[in-house]
């Protein structure tokens, strides 16, 4: 037997009262102290125990607890709802936090189910024998008495006799009706001041009184789990939600999956079939109506709009109108049906979702729906949320150029390395299929052929797996309207040019097979794959840098600690508080005491409020032969900063940079999480026939079959000649709201617009110049987005606009036209180069530029008189070394098309 297991062994037989010390298992074991204490620190790390308390420090088995709640219902819970992964985790962090868990506010827009989920934790900690089976959960709205502070006080905590006219007889409040369970406060941000203030007390030192009571102190154990729709910062006292540190956002219906909708929608009609006793039917459309519609009050709405359906149908069923009780989608409101005709999801989601071999699902009390749904990666996180979450921290900390794009780069390898590792040890390309789909594995086996030809290399199977969840994470966040946005595309760009290159054309390939239109960013990530493939992946072995806060006060370190270990659900952070009456060395003296006996021979980042603290790190040093770093003037946000950072593996200088560029927030960024969508510009394509409109529409007919476009951004309109209004006045009305494409016509029109006889369409001539036009126009429309999230010092809508011009101006001198890959590398270089130079960033010398310039003098002086309407124009001056990169772009054969 392992020594950790003998400790843990002896440490549970040893359990009968509030806990057991290090020394005490030491001694029953003939072992140092020392030893046994690092491997209870260690089951501590592993959940198999819990300490307790500080002088003397306890620790309590949680074996028990570990095994039953391999099924709780807050687990059964997050099958189906894995959006609440954080949330749920904050919960069992708060129900298990010794000694008697941690008060928590729920936050979160109206109907998200945050009494449900309040229930929820209530079952959890019962389940995990921290409340009695039959301990109380009390529900108090605080709406109900906002205005009557005096009722509302006797309400929660109790009234003596004669307290106030109408007090017979003594009251329990609800406080007390409490006492050994849960409290839940909804709607807590109607709780006035006053009402906020006599918590304080309370949820300090768990003591009351009675209205009217004045000598006499009650004390409850009461967890307070509360409530809130507003944003607790502003609508509840500061001093209140400290005294909270658990804070739980519950997203809203829009932020959750499509599965997620879909198993909610499952669970309120079997529901509904319960209550009623028998099955009800319901029709496909119906399901796809209620996955799609409108719920702007969230879960709350989805659960009474299926109760009026279901009632409803009952109605109809108990009338004899109907044999069953059953819902079709003609039965549906109207606001409802309108969910049927919402594109928000493709076809390939709903042969996920349903069988379209059935046209009735049917719920009753014994119905599971048994469809497959995906966990998009292993550990729920993807390359997407990972730079959400990056740039959201770095920009709230005021980084910003070139140290924010080093970040990026960092992380983005990082990413790319890891996510090969962790594939390698866990793929089976067999079930691929059953993860992603069938038309997903089939788009990314056209890729892994194409790109293996232009490669010249046999891909491994790892990138076949890793390719195939990525693109269908890609392909979930586009149909959730949600942006993808690669902040190293350019340099991706440069630095893997031919990869980048193959993962356009790969873009094509995802877009025709899957009906879908991937944004330009994204080739930037596949491009990353193609370059990390092949490489040797190790696994990294992590830097195991600790975190240990040193402050003045009776509970100021471990306060900061317990905080910031809470909210990122560890325990990793040390804290160790240093009285004021205590003297340094004494102080000093326990943390070498802690170090040996913990046997710490890692790195020590030393997070300390001031004075001799700041000398502790050279002390350890020296004696301990270890490195340290100190940071004075330590705050909350700086340990929980410290902590992410440690646990993420970062190296000490990693940790103590990051930590160091933490700002002391006093007030929360007010930066408004709205953004307005810019209105896409609408292109039309003109088809006029002079022999009526039905042969106009017959060649509009021709034209939608041959030609690959977004209904969104271009249309077909068919016009005839014959009519009172001349045809120049007709084109006019329509360039009042789209700009005109081309035009397809049986004669000349006196017009800059490209035109195509109607001989060329019908013979289909005309259909791949057309294409080009089209390819080129999505191209400049999918490059706006790009460079929207790539420029800092020019606004990319109108710089587009100019390099379309610039590029145009070229083409025209050289009398070539690029093919769309070739113009995505051109845009992307000259927006970029023009911000850099904008930001007074440096030049890159391009070697030979003498030589070069004099072999390809006639573009020199082409892409040379390109370049002054952009100098003139930015206030910039493109140099010979700029003007020979560009003209790469411009000196070969694969941009011609």
């Amino acid at each position: 037997m392992k020594r950790i297991d003998a400790v843990y062994q002896k440490l549970k037989e040893l359990d009968k009262g509030p806990g057991v010390s290090a020394s005490e298992i030491a001694n029953s074991l003939g072992l140092s102290r020392a030893n046994v204490s690092s491997d209870l620190n260690k089951l501590c790390k592993e959940g198999k125990a819990v300490k307790l308390g500080t002088k003397p420090v306890l620790f309590k088995p949680i074996q028990e607890i570990s095994q039953k709640s391999e099924r709780t219902s807050l687990d059964k819970f997050l099958e189906k709802n894995p959006s609440l992964f954080s949330a749920i985790e904050q919960g069992k962090a708060a129900i298990l936090y010794p000694p008697n868990g941690m008060h928590i506010l729920l936050v979160g827009e109206t109907g998200v189910g945050k009494s449900m989920f309040a229930e929820l934790i209530y079952k959890y900690a019962i389940e995990m024998n921290r409340f009695d089976q039959n301990s109380p959960f009390v529900v108090f709205n605080c709406a109900e008495y906002a205005n009557n502070p005096q009722l509302l006080v006797s309400q929660l905590f109790g009234a003596k006799k004669g307290a106030y006219t109408g007090a017979d007889f003594d009251k329990i409040g609800l406080v007390e009706k409490a006492d050994g369970g849960i409290l839940f406060l909804d709607e807590v941000h109607r709780l006035p001041p006053e009402g906020q203030e006599m918590f304080f007390t309370f949820l300090d030192k768990g003591i009351f009184r009675r209205l009217g009571e004045t000598d006499l102190e009650r004390s409850a154990n009461v967890l307070i789990i509360a409530a809130t729709t507003e944003n607790p910062e502003s609508a509840l006292l500061k001093t209140f939600t400290r005294r909270i540190p658990m804070i739980i956002h519950l997203p809203s219906l829009r932020e959750r999956s499509i599965e997620e909708r879909f198993n909610l929608i499952c669970q309120f009609m079997r529901e509904e079939s319960n209550k009623l006793g028998r099955p009800i039917r319901v029709s496909i459309n119906s399901m796809r109506a209620f996955l799609g519609y409108n719920c702007p009050n969230n879960i709350g709405q989805l659960k009474t709009d299926i109760q009026l359906v279901c009632a409803k149908a009952y109605a109809d069923f108990v009338s004899n109108k109907k044999e069953n009780i059953q819902i079709d989608w003609i039965d549906l409101p109207s606001h409802i049906k309108e969910g049927l005709y919402m594109e928000t999801e493709h076809r390939q989601v709903w042969n996920k979702l349903l069988d379209i071999n059935k046209r009735y699902f049917i719920f009753d009390k014994s119905s599971e729906e048994n469809i497959f749904f995906i966990n998009q990666d292993s550990d729920g996180k993807n390359i997407y949320e990972m730079i959400d979450i990056k740039m959201h921290e770095l920009k709230s900390r005021g980084l910003s150029g070139e140290e924010l794009d080093k970040e990026i780069e960092r992380d983005i390898k990082t990413y790319f390395e890891k996510y090969f590792y962790d594939v390698s040890k866990t793929i089976d390309v067999s079930d691929i299929e059953n993860v992603v789909g069938a038309e997903i594995v089939r788009a990314v086996e056209e890729i892994i052929k194409f790109s293996e030809k232009r490669l010249n290399k046999v891909l491994s199977k790892e990138m076949y797996y890793a390719m195939a969840v990525h693109i269908y994470t890609a392909i979930e966040r586009i149909k959730r309207n949600r942006k993808i946005v690669n902040p190293q595309l350019n340099k991706i760009r440069t630095e893997y040019s031919e990869e980048f290159n193959i993962a356009l054309d790969c873009l094509k390939i995802i877009e025709r097979v899957l009906d879908v239109s991937m944004p330009i960013d994204e080739a930037g990530f596949l491009a990353m794959f193609f370059a990390y493939d092949g490489r040797e992946i190790k696994e990294q072995k992590k830097n195991n840098v600790k975190i240990i806060v040193i402050a003045h006060g009776a509970s100021t370190a471990t306060s900061m600690v317990e905080t910031a270990n809470s909210l990122l659900g560890t325990k990793y952070a040390i804290g160790i508080d240093a009285p004021l009456n205590e003297k340094p060395q004494q102080v000093v003296s326990r943390l070498k005491t802690y170090l040996r006996e913990n046997g710490i021979k890692s790195d020590i980042l030393f997070l300390v409020d001031m004075g001799s603290l700041t000398t502790f790190g050279e002390e350890i040093e020296k004696e301990f032969g270890i490195k340290t770093k100190t940071i004075p003037l330590v705050s909350t946000l700086h340990v929980i900063e410290a902590t992410r950072k440690a646990m993420m593996g970062h190296s000490l200088e990693e940790v103590y940079e990051e930590t160091l560029n933490v700002n002391t927030f006093l007030e929360e960024e007010r930066a408004s999480s709205k953004t307005v969508g810019e209105i896409k510009e609408k292109l039309a394509i003109v088809a006029i026939c002079t022999t009526g409109e039905g042969s106009a529409v017959a060649i509009k007919n021709v034209l939608v079959q041959h030609l690959n476009y977004d209904n969104n951004i271009f249309e077909i309109i068919p016009i005839n000649l014959v009519g009172s209004e001349s045809i120049y006045t007709r084109l006019r009305n329509i360039e009042k709201e789209r700009r005109i494409l081309c035009i397809v016509s049986s004669f000349r029109i006196d017009t800059s617009v490209p035109q195509y006889g109607l001989h060329e369409v019908l013979s289909l001539e005309a259909i791949k110049p057309i294409q080009r036009l089209i390819d080129i126009e999505n191209t400049y429309i999918k490059m706006g987005d790009t460079l929207e999230n790539q420029l800092k010092n020019i606004n990319s809508k109108y710089v587009l606009q100019d390099i379309k011009m610039f590029i145009n101006a070229i083409e025209n001198e050289l009398n070539i036209k690029v093919n769309t890959n070739a113009l995505i590398g051109i845009a992307l270089h000259v927006a970029c180069m023009i911000d850099r130079l904008k930001g007074g960033g440096s030049v890159d010398e391009f070697m030979n530029k003498e030589s070069y310039i004099s072999e390809n003098y006639e573009l020199y002086n082409i892409v040379k008189k390109a370049c002054e309407i952009l100098n003139k124009k930015y206030d910039i001056n493109i140099s010979d070394d700029e003007i020979c990169y560009i003209m790469t772009f411009f000196n070969y054969k694969n941009i011609l098309k």
